[in-house]
Parts: structure tokens; C-alpha cells; sequence
């Protein structure tokens, strides 16, 4: 599943296609996402432009001009972007395109469908899918102070709690294991016997481990590639996730692989208590 990197690299991958470039049409083959595609999408973005495009949480936000909207993207589990002037013609699964006058076509593609393309006239934070989402971890409202307090007489495991997007955004399971191996904490501490000092701790992990991702382009495990058609490299960089019953980097110690919430945990019962 693209988490937090993956769709930051998506997105840095499509703006220098998309914006500021007219729009000459939007082509759907399947409008049956996780949500269905608006019935009146293709009137929607027909001669507009987009003027901006950010990410909010695994959202992509593309902003028209002059105020007229917004389009809302989340890539679900197995979705792609992809930006190109020389695209081949469609095949299964390329549910859609947009198309710019320059020749450019940004096109989505998504195997398992749980992918969505929406749209709102008012202002996109306001969404039911955005408006309750916690801080962004690397923007200036996420700290340990900020953890530790939200985690205060809460007994759910610190890994899940560190994934609720409601607290925090974007901290997938990848990122999850590997942030609690940086910081030493064993993932299935209670969120609330966590002292302030590897809050703090935790909170630096989180966003080493996120910028570093960011850096070397997402994580590539099975099939993810970036809008040039790039796979990520921070599998490389990968410490515990998928290195069940392997060696510890730090300790030699076998490393130790369990479920959480139906999701692959791995750590060192040495290195994280």
C-alpha cells in the first residue's frame, strides 16, 4: 500500500506535468473506485487548470484556478499516477486520464480499485475525509510533547497508536516498525506507559524515517513505482519490516515477527522493551 512517501514522491512526480496547463479533457473507462468518480467530473475540469497540488495525510489535493474547486486523489492500495506525453493506449485497469493542450496525459491506474477521485467546491481541508485528520509528522504541530499528551490513559499498543490517522497522518505500517526499532520501543507497549523522554525519541524516528524515505523515493516491496515509472529505494535502508526470524542490525539477535491488527510486525525483543 503506498503510505506517506510513496504518494509525497507520487505527488512531487506529477506537478511539473500538471499545473498550469489547460485542461482539454477527462476520459473515464471505470468510475467504480472505492467511491464512484462524480457522474459530472469530465464538466468539472474541462478548460480549467490546476494551481496548486499538496498532500494531506495519503490525500492529493489538486487545486483549480480561480477558486473553482478542487480534486481529491488517494492512491488506496495498489493505485499509480502516472504523468506522460507518450502514454501507450489504455489497457485493463487504467481507469482514467486527464489530458493537458501541451499533449501531457496524466493517467490512474489502480488493479484492486480501492483508489478514489472526488471533488469539492469548498475548500478541500473542510472534507469529511480530510477535516479530522491529525498534524502532518513533519510539519511544525507534531512533537513528543504532542504524543505523549494524546497518549495519556490510552492502553492501545504504542504501534497502532502511532497509526491512527486521527493522531498523526501518513505513519504506515513500513514506517511504523521502523520508527519504534530507531527509538527502542517494543511495539506492542501500551501507548499510555510510554514516558515523555521516548515520546520525544519516538517523534525524531518518525520523522528521520519519513524524510529518509522521501529522499530515496518511497518503498518498493512489490510493485510501487514512482509517476516516472521509478521503484523506491528505502527497502534498502529497512532495518526490521519483512526481515522476520533475520538478524538484528544491532544486536545479532533473531528478529521477531508477530500480527498486529492483521499487519506484519517485526522487532528485537532486545533492542526495543
Amino acid at each position: 500500500m503506498p503510505e506517506l512517501p510513496e504518494v509525497e514522491t507520487t505527488l512531487k512526480g506529477i506537478s511539473r506535468g500538471i499545473l498550469h496547463k489547460k485542461i482539454t479533457s477527462f476520459v473515464c473507462r471505470d468510475k467504480k473506485l472505492r467511491w464512484p468518480i462524480p457522474a459530472d467530473m469530465s464538466s468539472f475540469l474541462k478548460n480549467q487548470s490546476f494551481e496548486s497540488a499538496y498532500r494531506r495525510g495519503k490525500y492529493i489535493i489538486l487545486n483549480l484556478a480561480n477558486k473553482k474547486g478542487s480534486v481529491l486523489i488517494h492512491l488506496g492500495m495498489s493505485g499509480k499516477l502516472r504523468i506522460s506525453k507518450k502514454l501507450n493506449p489504455p489497457v485493463k485497469h487504467e481507469h482514467w486520464d486527464i489530458n493537458f493542450t501541451d499533449g501531457w496525459t496524466l493517467r490512474y491506474t489502480d488493479i484492486r480499485k480501492f483508489g478514489a477521485m472526488l471533488k469539492t467546491r469548498k475548500d478541500p481541508n473542510d472534507h469529511k475525509l480530510i477535516k479530522n485528520l491529525g498534524p502532518e509528522p513533519l510539519g511544525n504541530n507534531f512533537n513528543g510533547d504532542y504524543l505523549f499528551k494524546k497518549s495519556r490513559k490510552k492502553s492501545l499498543p504504542i504501534k497502532n497508536f502511532i497509526m491512527d490517522s486521527k493522531i498523526v497522518v501518513g505513519v504506515g505500517n513500513i514506517y511504523a516498525n521502523e520508527a519504534l526499532f530507531m527509538a527502542g520501543i517494543r511495539p506492542t507497549k501500551k501507548s499510555g506507559l510510554i514516558s515523555k523522554v521516548k515520546f520525544e525519541e519516538l517523534s525524531h524516528a518518525i520523522i528521520i524515517t519519513l524524510r529518509e524515505a522521501i529522499e530515496a523515493g518511497g518503498t518498493t516491496l512489490k510493485d510501487y513505482t514512482n509517476a516516472e515509472e521509478a521503484p523506491g529505494y528505502f527497502k534498502k535502508e529497512l532495518k526490521v519490516y519483512d526481515r522476520g526470524g533475520e538478524n538484528c542490525v544491532r544486536c545479532n539477535k533473531k528478529l521477531k515477527e508477530i500480527r498486529q491488527a492483521n499487519r506484519q510486525t517485526v522487532y528485537c525483543s532486545t533492542c526495543q522493551n
